[in-house]
């Protein structure tokens, strides 16, 4: 587990340096005048960042080490792009980019492979729908989109269906007075409708009107699964009367359901 591996890629995460914000301005400052010791000491002052980034990604199989990596990755492209002319903190900045490279990571990894074709049309999309956003500030449609790339709308949404990372039901949306709200959350159960526990309710009333091996017999059919064999044999009875007697009692049960 993530939460008791002290060491990962050779870095002692239990002495991780904690830079204060001032500090990390002027380290800033002195990167781009060309500092690379700055530089170095921004990466290392940050990694702390990743490492809490990663825990995200931790129920996913995949070695810690590999995710740190990856993440160090995002984290070196947020230090290198930062703009310290943004009123933005820079771990606001950079969270994104290493969850983005881990995404990536994860993605062109994955099991499932999409073929390069697909994941080329759903990288295109993606540009052209950036550009629209920024040309009419407004989210273009998948219409506008396939006009554009001039690709069959079809295949503009089979792409980015594609190439969409799967998400933990587990993952929070977002917190609500301190505890967090989980896509399972969001999820309607179909199963659990009001109409279903009526019939369950009117499934339970009709079987306490038949006799207890007519019950017993129903019960171990379609409860708990057993084929009428396994029946047969669990209560010492042919199966051809286990038959006549399911079905006798089924026919019972519809005058009550």
């Amino acid at each position: 587990m993530l939460i008791n591996k002290v060491e990962i890629c050779g870095v002692n995460t239990s002495k991780l340096p904690v830079l204060k914000n001032s500090v990390m301005r002027e380290l800033f400052s002195k990167m781009q005048q060309g500092d690379d010791a700055a530089r170095d000491e921004l990466i290392n002052g940050n990694l702390r960042l990743v490492l809490s980034v990663i825990q995200r990604f931790t129920n996913r199989g995949e070695y810690v080490d590999d995710l740190f990596q990856v993440g160090c990755i995002g984290l070196i492209k947020a230090i290198d792009n930062f703009d310290l002319g943004q009123n933005v903190k820079f771990s606001t900045y950079a969270v994104p980019m290493i969850i983005g490279e881990i995404r990536r990571y994860l993605r062109d990894n994955n099991t499932i492979r999409v073929s390069r074709s697909l994941r080329d049309i759903a990288y295109k999309a993606l540009q052209i729908r950036d550009g629209l956003i920024n040309k009419n500030s407004c989210e273009p449609s998948v219409n506008e989109i396939a006009k554009e790339l001039n690709v069959p709308r079809e295949e503009i949404v089979f792409a980015l269906d594609a190439i969409q990372e799967p998400v933990s039901l587990f993952e929070p949306i977002y917190h609500d007075g301190g505890d967090p709200i989980f896509v399972m959350d969001q999820i309607g159960d179909e199963k659990n409708i009001d109409s279903n526990w009526l019939e369950m309710i009117s499934v339970k009333e009709a079987m306490d009107k038949l006799m207890p091996r007519e019950k017993h017999i129903l019960s171990l059919r379609f409860f708990e699964g057993k084929t009428q064999m396994e029946v047969a044999e669990e209560i010492g009875i042919s199966q051809a009367q286990v038959s006549r007697l399911e079905k006798a009692a089924l026919s019972h049960m519809r005058k009550y359901v």
